[in-house]
């Protein structure tokens, strides 16, 4: 049976909170402002709901929502595993009060990965725009647009052949070298750009390509495509 908030308090609850009341880490005390919000709870709590027809009203008594709610939020602000989770959880005073475990059995962190599929991406999707829509009232930010920070991000590249490793390599070498010729003047030997060569031996990998057959499976091998070249970098640069 799942609610939305723990109804009945234990003894212990008013004690823990007195005693950690001053020792909060700053950002929580913004963080359990925003938290306060029943729609976030009722986000949350409906899509537990769903895991069984009817778990709002029967079986065992499950983890309130607002648990739930808190319990990944300092997972993610704090970039922990669930086993560090729990066992942090289950040591400290602290973060029972913020997570509102408080004097209860914390949750082990199976349960609390479960948890993670059971929300899943959608439930995210809908908390993500009142949080921008809280912000916006308590003109912390105008919301206009929104950046998300993570550790797979879409974007456009080309596959590493020999050519595109050849004139990748080359035109940063050829940027960083003018900027040391700049610095040094005409101290030294002249460097000798090697821009047009390596625009030929593109245009000849991209022929390759297309024509297919043994060449073109060979210009499309990782190993074979960064050994290359570099050996053609090398040669060009220093010719």
């Amino acid at each position: 049976m799942i609610k939305a908030r723990r109804q009945q308090l234990h003894f212990g609850d008013g004690l823990i909170a007195e005693e950690v009341s001053d020792l909060r880490e700053e950002w929580m005390k913004y963080a359990d402002q925003v938290l306060e919000d029943k729609q976030f709870v009722a986000t949350v709590y409906s899509a537990l709901a769903k895991r069984s027809p009817k778990s709002r009203t029967r079986g065992r008594r499950g983890t309130p929502a607002e648990v739930v709610m808190r319990l990944p939020l300092l997972k993610h602000v704090s970039n922990w595993s669930y086993e560090v989770l729990e066992r942090e959880v289950r040591g400290n005073l602290v973060y029972r009060d913020f997570t509102c475990v408080r004097a209860t059995k914390a949750p082990d962190c199976k349960t609390m990965g479960s948890w993670g599929l059971a929300l899943g991406p959608e439930t995210v999707e809908k908390i993500h725009p009142r949080v921008v829509e809280i912000a916006q009232q308590k003109q912390v930010v105008q919301g206009h647009k929104m950046r998300l920070d993570t550790t797979v991000v879409e974007t456009n590249i080309h596959y590493p052949t020999d050519s595109n490793l050849l004139r990748d390599g080359v035109r940063v070498l050829v940027r960083a070298m003018k900027r040391v010729a700049e610095i040094a003047g005409q101290q030294g030997a002249k460097f000798r750009y090697r821009s047009r060569s390596v625009k030929l031996r593109v245009l000849i990998g991209r022929i390759v390509r297309t024509k297919g057959g043994p060449s073109r499976e060979r210009s499309m091998t990782p190993g074979v495509c960064s050994a290359s070249a570099l050996h053609q970098m090398t040669a060009l640069l220093t010719a």
